[in-house]
C-alpha cells in the first residue's frame, strides 16, 4: 500500500490557521499517517551532494567575479549566467533558503524577504544573533512565499539586487531578472557554502564568506573529534509526514564536516526520505535530533517516539535523544544556522 495522510479536514485547519498545528495536533496526526502508512515506498526530495555528504567549499570554476573585494561595478556569473552589478548593492531582496542567514553574516539587511511555509519571515535564531537589526529586519517588506515569490512586491521594494536560488525560484527567475539585476544561487542544503560565497562575491565581500566558510569548517572538526565515535539519526516530524535526512541535506552537511557518523540507512545522497510505518526503525541510531514542525525544543517528546515503535527505538530507550529547533535546522542553510546545529551537537554530545 501507499502512503496515507490524514484527511483533507486536518489539512484545511492548518491552513485556516496560517500557521503550524500545535505539538500535539502535530504528534496525532503523525500518528495517523504512520497507522495508515504500511507500504515500502519513500518519496525523496533530490539534492546534489558528494560521496560523503560534505558540503563543498569551492565554487565551481568559472562562477563568481573577477573583481576584488569592493569593487564596481562587479560581473558575476552564477547558476543560470553573467549578471553585471553596477554599483554595491544598497537595497538587496532574498528570495530563497539561507539567503538572510548569508546576508546578515555579511553585514548586510535586505530591504525584502519571503518566507517559509507556516513560518515566520525572520527566523527567531536571527532575531536572537544579530539584536542589533530588530529594528530594520522588522521592517523588511514580505515577499510572500519562498516557493511562490509575490513579483509585484519584489518589485516594490525598489531592489538593486535580487538573490534566490535555482532550486525553488528557477521559474521566475527571468522576471525576477527584469526587475534588477538577479544572482541565482544553486540553493539545497548540501549547497549553502558556495551559494554563501556566490553572494559574497555579488556584495564584493567575498574575502568575509571565505572566512565563514573556513571558521564554520574548524569549528565542525573540533565538535566532531572530541564527540568521539557516535552515530547521529536526523529526524523531522510534519502532521502530514514523517522524513529521515540524508547526507545531501544541511545538517547531514555539517555531520559530515565534523565527521561524525550516520546510520546505513541514512547514508543516501539526497535531501530527505519519508517514513512509512514500519520504517521507523530506519530513525534509530547512537542518537537521534528530531525536530517537530510547530513545536518548540522544549515542548514534550511526540508520541512518535514515546509509544509503539518509536519506544522500542535503541536510542530512545537510552534517553539518547535531542529536541531541537526545527526552523534552524531544517527550513534554514546559512553559517548561522550551522554555528546553532554545531552548538546542539557539542551540547547533545558532550562537547561543551
Amino acid at each position: 500500500m501507499s502512503l496515507t495522510f490524514p484527511g483533507r479536514a486536518v489539512r484545511r485547519a492548518v491552513r485556516r490557521a496560517g500557521r503550524p498545528v500545535l505539538p500535539r495536533a502535530v504528534a496525532a496526526a503523525v500518528c495517523l499517517f504512520l497507522l495508515a502508512g504500511c507500504g515500502a515506498g519513500a518519496t525523496r526530495t533530490p539534492a546534489p551532494a558528494g560521496t560523503d555528504g560534505a558540503a563543498p567549499t569551492a565554487l565551481p570554476a568559472g562562477q563568481g567575479s573577477p573583481e576584488p573585494d569592493g569593487v564596481f561595478p562587479r560581473t558575476v556569473t552564477h547558476e543560470t549566467g553573467t549578471t553585471t552589478i553596477p554599483a554595491e548593492p544598497r537595497r538587496v531582496v532574498v528570495i530563497s533558503t539561507g539567503q538572510l542567514d548569508g546576508l546578515l553574516s555579511l553585514g548586510v539587511v535586505p530591504v525584502g524577504s519571503t518566507r517559509a511555509e507556516a513560518a515566520t519571515m525572520v527566523p527567531e535564531y536571527l532575531t536572537t544573533a544579530f539584536p542589533r537589526h530588530r529594528a530594520a529586519l522588522a521592517a523588511m517588506a514580505d515577499l510572500g512565499l519562498r516557493t511562490d515569490p509575490a513579483i509585484e512586491a519584489v518589485a516594490a521594494a525598489r531592489p538593486d539586487l535580487i538573490l534566490a536560488n535555482v532550486a525553488g525560484a528557477q521559474e521566475v527567475a527571468s522576471r525576477l531578472s527584469a526587475i534588477a539585476p538577479t544572482v541565482m544561487t544553486r540553493g539545497n542544503g548540501v549547497n549553502w557554502k558556495t551559494d554563501l560565497l556566490l553572494i559574497g562575491h555579488a556584495l564584493g565581500r567575498a574575502g568575509a564568506a571565505q572566512a565563514l566558510v573556513d571558521d564554520l569548517a574548524g569549528r565542525a572538526r573540533a565538535v566532531g573529534e572530541q564527540a568521539g565515535p557516535v552515530e547521529v539519526s536526523l529526524l523531522r516530524i510534519q502532521p502530514t509526514r514523517v522524513r529521515v535526512f540524508g547526507i545531501g541535506s544541511f545538517p547531514g552537511s555539517l555531520l559530515a564536516d565534523a565527521g561524525i557518523t550516520r546510520p546505513p540507512s541514512q547514508r543516501f545522497p539526497a535531501t530527505s526520505e519519508d517514513l512509512s510505518a514500519e520504517e521507523l526503525g530506519r530513525a534509530d541510531a547512537g542518537w537521534i535530533f528530531y525536530g517537530v514542525q510547530g513545536a518548540a525544543p522544549d515542548a514534550p517528546p511526540p508520541a512518535l517516539l514515546t509509544e509503539g515503535i518509536g519506544a522500542s527505538l535503541g536510542a530512545v530507550r537510552d534517553r539518547h535523544t535531542t529536541a531541537v529547533d526545527d526552523d534552524t535546522w531544517f527550513l534554514n542553510a546559512g553559517p548561522q544556522a550551522a554555528r546553532v546545529v554545531l552548538d546542539d551537537l557539542a551540547a547533545a554530545l558532550g562537547t561543551g
